[in-house]
């Protein structure tokens, strides 16, 4: 059976995200002085073949943890769905 995995991975919150934090500076330039606090992530799609759905679930997060994102710096999550 085939699987879509949605997968985001963002910076931890303790840790300094400096793309975020330039985006967040220029909100004020460009009239939107409201929004503040911006983190910049990844977002991965992917489709798997798997025998269900427990088993696509098992293989991303093997993905995740070995390839995908760096768990030092980053947190993921993740929904696999039915293709």
């Amino acid at each position: 059976m085939k699987f879509k995995a949605e997968i985001d991975i963002m910076p931890l919150d303790a840790l300094l995200d400096p793309q975020g934090k330039a985006v967040s500076n220029s909100m004020t330039n460009i009239g939107l002085p409201e929004i503040e606090g911006v983190r910049i992530g990844k977002h991965i799609r992917l489709f798997i073949e798997a025998e269900n759905q427990a088993v696509a679930e098992e293989k991303v997060d093997v993905a995740c943890k070995k390839l995908l994102a760096n768990q030092i710096m980053e947190s993921y999550k993740f929904v696999v769905t039915p293709a």
